[in-house]
């Protein structure tokens, strides 16, 4: 892969000329190319086969409105030539994640989806929730649309074949067998109530039924459950029925379970005046594991093609594809997309667009969701852009914010303390531009929330113009509402005249009367306090919008506050990891006892070398 030079020849500011400027120095190798505009902002980035026959295209009029838009803010373009054009596909789909640019089709929500896990490193195997990289050993399934399916599938999985949940430390220092064995979710292993062998036969069942071999399971379960009341070893009958009652729930909670497709995504695209909706179905072991929706950002002139290819080449960009992918649309670059994506896994591929038979019949129910999903969203964006015109009414703003900032503080008498910033804007909640701060002013007295916010504000706006000084990224806020009164607002307006952004309007929410839900009192620099009706719609959004900052801040809190209640001196030493950390405290019992302990004796522990027993040893003598 090479970069070319963009020497670029004498050329007008803007438009078809500017294009056919740069023809004369390209040749018909494959490539990706980039569209930028007087202010070297990405517009576009494009793939080619051949990159001279496809930049001459633009050269000329004859495109579709949205092109010849983007062709005539074009002053200027980069070139990047690769081997193949299958590079070309994974490099254009990579720039386009990674510079959004205005002109593509982008998809906006790309996290990992979870997966079980039936860990490998343990005599007796745990069976977890897994989110992102593959990097544990074991048996992995999924992936699940949301973590809410993950977990009735476990809860359900710990029902019928009692395996353990807990960490291997927990494991390790069981005495007797926890609240989960009383409620029969697990065999007790850590307490030897369940021998080695038998732990792995529901080891390899749970597996079994997971990879979709389940009326074997679920037939074995029946027999031992036959066998059993026969011997009048009632109790053990009635768990096996229960067991088997479990599996059978799991089953049933997955919906569509179709009986000619063992792995695919099932794919439906609906689009609909300039919005469109992509639903994924994940169907694994012949069972639907649930199902996503996503909508990305699209032109009113993009092709159903062009929407499904940007969105498979985005959307597995950072995921494992499946055997099949079956669409409700054809793709152009068809070959290239399997290329791409088999070369990611270690086996081929297939993609599908159905015209008849089962699998039709389960992209016609994908679509169907996808339309009414996207019926939903375009009612909610009705009315999410009539609260916002409220809101601009109602505090005096130019116009409709597009990027709100709501803040909020949590902490306990001062220790762990956080701050959070939720966003939101036309449609809705942003989680993804969510962020927390960690407090770190060591001068601060406990409990000053006022100090706090303004850390907070100072870090946020000391980034803002650090990352984006002109503000041309849609990363500035149109509005703040800060969770206290006039002392909040005295304090975040000092800060912003500090910065220099006091033209941002900024609006404190204040409990009113007695602290009433719905009595809420608004402060502004310089003006007097006021309040809106009870039953004011507008009012009821801000309240939303405080909560879900001060839901978001408490929650931040709490898993700070959960990780310090189990930080122990070892995560102070340096070359100890979760592995060693684990020996030592299973080696002595606990932190204190590794702080007293011996040179002789830290160097016998399993994984601890001499020189690192020695870097342990001296750092609690210094201490």
């Amino acid at each position: 892969m090479t970069d070319s030079p963009t020497s670029e020849p004498l050329k007008p500011t803007t438009g078809y000329a500017v294009v056919l400027g740069y023809l004369k120095t390209l040749d018909g190798s494959p490539g990706v190319y980039r569209m930028l505009d007087a202010e070297n902002r990405v517009l576009y980035v494009g793939k080619a086969r051949n990159l001279r026959a496809r930049v001459s295209n633009y050269s000329r009029p004859g495109n579709s409105p949205r092109i010849e838009r983007m062709i005539a803010l074009t002053t200027s373009m980069m070139f990047l030539t690769t081997r193949t054009e299958t590079e070309a596909l994974l490099l254009e789909q990579n720039l386009i994640k990674q510079l959004k640019p205005k002109y593509n089709v982008l998809l906006r929500d790309d996290k990992s989806f979870p997966n079980i896990l039936l860990g490998k490193t343990h005599d007796y195997p745990q069976i977890k929730k897994h989110r992102g990289a593959r990097k544990e050993k074991g048996s992995y399934f999924g992936p699940f649309a949301s973590a809410g399916a993950v977990n009735r599938t476990l809860n359900q999985l710990q029902k019928a074949f009692l395996l353990r949940n807990c960490t291997d430390p927990m494991f390790e220092s069981r005495t007797r067998p926890c609240l989960q064995y009383q409620i029969k979710r697990c065999s007790a292993p850590c307490t030897g109530e369940i021998s080695q062998e038998d732990y792995a036969d529901s080891v390899r069942d749970a597996e079994r039924f997971l990879s979709g071999r389940s009326t074997k399971v679920q037939e074995d379960l029946a027999e031992q459950m036959m066998a059993a009341s026969e011997a009048m070893e009632f109790e053990r009958a009635a768990a096996l029925r229960d067991r088997i009652k479990a599996l059978t729930q799991v089953q049933t909670a997955q919906g569509i379970n179709p009986r000619g497709v063992a792995e695919a995504d099932i794919i439906g695209l609906h689009m609909d005046g300039g919005q469109a909706c992509v639903q994924v179905f994940f169907v694994r072991a012949n069972q639907n594991w649930g199902n996503q929706d996503f909508y990305p950002r699209v032109g009113a002139d993009v092709s159903p093609a062009e929407v499904m290819e940007a969105f498979i080449g985005q959307f597995y960009d950072n995921k494992e594809p499946p055997r099949q992918l079956i669409l409700s649309d054809g793709i152009e670059n068809e070959d290239l997309m399997i290329e791409a994506l088999s070369g990611k896994v270690s086996h081929k591929v297939e993609i599908i667009t159905p015209q008849r038979g089962e699998k039709a019949e389960l992209i016609a129910f994908a679509v169907r969701n996808a339309r009414e999903s996207l019926a939903r969203r375009m009612s909610e964006s009705a009315t999410q852009a009539k609260l916002l015109r409220g809101l601009a009414e109602a505090f005096d703003l130019e116009g409709p914010p597009n990027r709100i900032e709501v803040y909020d503080n949590s902490h306990i008498q001062g220790t762990n303390a956080v701050g959070g910033m939720i966003v939101a804007g036309p449609e809705g909640f942003m989680k993804n531009a969510y962020r927390k701060f960690n407090i770190k002013g060591d001068d601060l007295v406990p409990g000053d929330d006022f100090g706090m916010m303004k850390e907070v504000l100072h870090r946020r706006f000391s980034r803002l113009q650090k990352e984006d000084p002109d503000r041309s990224k849609g990363h500035w806020p149109d509005l703040l509402l800060i969770d206290g009164g006039a002392g909040q607002v005295s304090a975040v307006e000092e800060i912003m005249q500090e910065h220099g952004v006091g033209d941002i309007p900024m609006v404190g929410v204040a409990k009113g009367v007695d602290r009433d839900h719905g009595k809420e009192e608004f402060h502004r620099t310089g003006q007097r306090p006021f309040a809106l009706q009870r039953n004011d719609p507008v009012l009821y959004f801000v309240q939303r919008m405080r909560d879900e900052a001060h839901r978001f801040a408490i929650g931040t809190h709490r898993a700070k506050r959960a990780k310090a209640i189990g930080a122990t001196p070892l995560d102070d030493v340096p070359g100890v990891g979760a592995s060693r950390k684990r020996a030592l405290l299973a080696h002595f019992g606990s932190a204190k006892a590794v702080s007293r302990a011996n040179l002789s004796d830290l160097k016998v522990v399993d994984g601890v070398s001499v020189a690192l027993a020695q870097r342990i040893y001296d750092f609690f003598q210094d201490k």
